[in-house]
């Protein structure tokens, strides 16, 4: 064996797994600076992830023959002992990596160190992130796929309760509350969308790309990639090592869905204030001095996680900004800000998701404001064009009737007929049929004749809902099938390693 390939099985100069006595020599054993190098506690999350790692690629040295069948046995029996014995068990270490490969030594003598062989932790630790990502991110698919079932239970059980909409918090134009769930699951249904598209791109193998520029060892990578159910390989041996765009890729599309639900928290907040809906009592507090009080602090709580999930994507942003190929210690504080990301948003998700499907919507308070600040004068507007009257003119004799009820006591019908003798120097009823403008100031009329595609009325909601669902069960289906294809995965490269042990 040549030096090169000796040093290469047991010590990869750019950072290697092992206790610094077993594998870093004396130089590098001790100081002041060894516990800020540390992130063997934050690395208690790909704890796991490393073990099956550390599996995929021992079996696949021993099925290569560059490491010997028994010691491969010895190898991946001490791996699951070292998981029985849990990461609190674990010898102190730079990180988990060097701390799981000296409980091998540990266990097995200088054998164990042949684990290391033809990989470097650059490769190893880049593989762990994506091993553990994709779990986080199936995760926080599933909650998105929930908040959506949410909105859709809510769009179909309301589809025909009236309630006011906005525009600058000001009265607006009557719509349903079905409108207004659907117009949040389109937006969540995109955030799905985005997630899946970035597990895509993490569902990639970066080992076999060792520190940064390969190995002499005749390794099989596609092999690595199969056993931990990755669906290929990242090709090139530097980017494999180095780069990090999937980490910042993942916290933009956690932070675009964090900003949807802040947007959905704000909304509830109000209506919760404006006596629309009532949250449960497990998604509300009451006040430690004022026992008549109910507040959404839940959904407060989620409105605020938005700031959090946006510092994730500044922060890992800013550290991976500038960074030269191909290896950089900068990495290591990379993770963090992703997986707070993750944790944050999943159980906003989550929450926003319980708080939905469990609010009760007050259908006579919500009709009774439909109409308030004249929000139907869109639809007399509409009206009036419909029946010739170029739709300028149509706007001013409403606005002018707007302005005359804002100041007046008076009603709708009758400023409206002074504001065409006003404009237009005729009755209104020259132009259109009284009964016709009554029904366009009826609030539930008013929806009703907005039938377009994607509009309020009841009838366009129908397939709205249909689409929605049908979007939903797909996305649902590729979730599952991602899941799937990790178990199975796992319990495959079990099955491989019970062939050794």
């Amino acid at each position: 064996m040549t030096g090169e390939k000796a040093h290469e099985m047991v010590a990869d100069g750019d950072g290697i797994d092992g206790d610094e006595s077993v594998v870093r020599r004396d130089r590098f054993s001790g100081g002041p600076a060894r516990s800020f190098l540390s992130s063997l506690e934050a690395d208690r999350r790909i704890f796991e992830a490393d073990l099956a790692v550390d599996r995929a690629h021992v079996l696949m040295l021993a099925e290569q023959g560059i490491i010997e069948d028994d010691v491969a046995g010895q190898i991946l029996t001490a791996l699951d002992a070292i998981e029985v014995d849990g990461h609190g068990s674990l010898p102190d270490g730079e990180d988990v990596h060097e701390a799981i490969e000296t409980a091998v030594i540990d266990r097995i003598g200088d054998d164990g160190g042949k684990m290391h062989t033809a990989r470097s932790r650059n490769d190893e630790v880049a593989a762990c992130i994506r091993y553990r990502l994709r779990e986080g991110v199936l995760e926080a698919i599933e909650t998105t796929l929930a908040l959506r079932e949410s909105l859709l239970a809510v769009a179909d059980e309301h589809r025909e309760t009236v309630m006011p909409g906005y525009t600058h918090l000001q009265p607006a134009q009557p719509t349903t509350v079905a409108h207004w769930a659907l117009s949040y699951e389109g937006a969540v249904r995109r955030d799905t969308a985005r997630l899946l598209e970035a597990y895509g791109r993490i569902n990639q193998s970066p080992l076999g790309g060792a520190a940064f520029a390969g190995t002499t060892f005749d390794i099989d990578r596609e092999r690595v990639a199969e056993l931990l159910g990755f669906d290929g390989i990242v090709e090139n041996s530097m980017d494999a090592a180095s780069s990090r765009d999937v980490l910042l890729e993942t916290v933009q599309a956690l932070s675009t869905h964090a900003t949807t639900l802040s947007g959905l928290a704000e909304d509830v907040v109000i209506f919760a204030n404006r006596g629309f809906v009532d949250l449960s009592d497990d998604y509300a507090s009451t006040s430690s001095i004022m026992p008549q009080k109910k507040n959404p602090d839940t959904l407060e709580l989620v409105r605020a996680v938005a700031g959090d999930a946006a510092s994730g994507v500044q922060g890992l942003t800013t550290t991976l900004t500038g960074l030269p190929r191909a290896y950089n210690r900068d990495l290591q504080r990379a993770t963090t800000h992703a997986w707070e990301t993750v944790d944050a948003v999943v159980e906003a998700s989550e929450v926003a998701a319980g708080a939905v499907a469990t609010a009760d919507w007050n259908e006579e308070t919500l009709a009774a404001e439909a109409d308030a600040g004249f929000s139907t004068a869109t639809g007399v507007a509409d009206l009036l064009a419909a029946n010739g009257l170029p739709f300028r003119s149509a706007h001013e004799v409403v606005a002018v009737a707007a302005e005359t009820i804002a100041e007046s006591n008076t009603g709708e019908g009758d400023a409206l007929e002074a504001a065409a003798a006003e404009v237009l120097g005729e009755s209104l009823s020259a132009f259109v049929d009284p009964d016709a403008v009554e029904d366009a100031l009826d609030p539930a009329e008013s929806v009703a004749s907005r039938d377009s595609r994607g509009g309020p009325a009841p009838d366009a909601i129908v397939p709205q809902l249909e689409a929605a669902r049908e979007a939903r069960d797909a996305h649902e289906a590729t979730r599952s099938a991602e899941a799937t294809a990790l178990e199975d995965a796992r319990v495959a490269l079990r099955e491989e390693v019970n062939g050794y042990v």
